[in-house]
């Protein structure tokens, strides 16, 4: 029996190793996202403890140089956060980016993975065809010779 080559495998192979990098550079920018989101989700923390000692040493007596640097960290902790927050936009950016990429990648293997299965069925239909060819011939030769026989 025939056997099977797809002639774009090579390609096909290089689509799959594409896929699996597209993959793996997703999966280091979402991690890297998860990471920058965490240190977010820390400064907001420290600005909300930070509110809270400032709540406190306003109630308490008025130390006013501890209620100033109070005020000084919340306000830095605030300007860090904005910083923070154009830093995790910027990596939503880039993980979008990946995922793009992931998607354009699976397309395309699909794409190929599609055509090697049409010209599997293709190939199928041949080899058929080529053995009902056969059988026809073998039938015919039989019948001939089951004619010359009888005569």
């Amino acid at each position: 029996m025939a056997k099977f080559i797809f002639k774009l495998e090579n390609i096909l192979s290089i689509k799959y190793k594409l896929e699996d990098q597209a993959k793996a550079e997703y999966s280091i920018e979402v991690h890297k996202l998860r990471e920058e989101q965490e240190k977010l989700d820390a400064l907001r923390d420290k600005m909300f403890m930070f509110e809270n000692k400032l709540t406190e040493a306003v109630k308490d007596k008025l130390d006013l140089f501890n209620i100033k640097s109070l005020e000084d960290a919340v306000e830095n902790i605030k300007y860090n956060i904005r910083l923070q927050m154009v830093v995790v936009k910027n990596q939503e950016i880039n993980t979008e980016k990946a995922r793009t990429k992931l998607d354009d990648a699976m397309k395309e293997r699909k794409i190929y993975e599609k055509l090697k299965e049409k010209a599997f069925e293709k190939f199928k239909e041949e080899v058929n065809e080529q053995e009902q060819k056969e059988i026809n011939e073998l039938v015919s030769f039989r019948f001939r010779s089951a004619e010359e026989s009888e005569d």
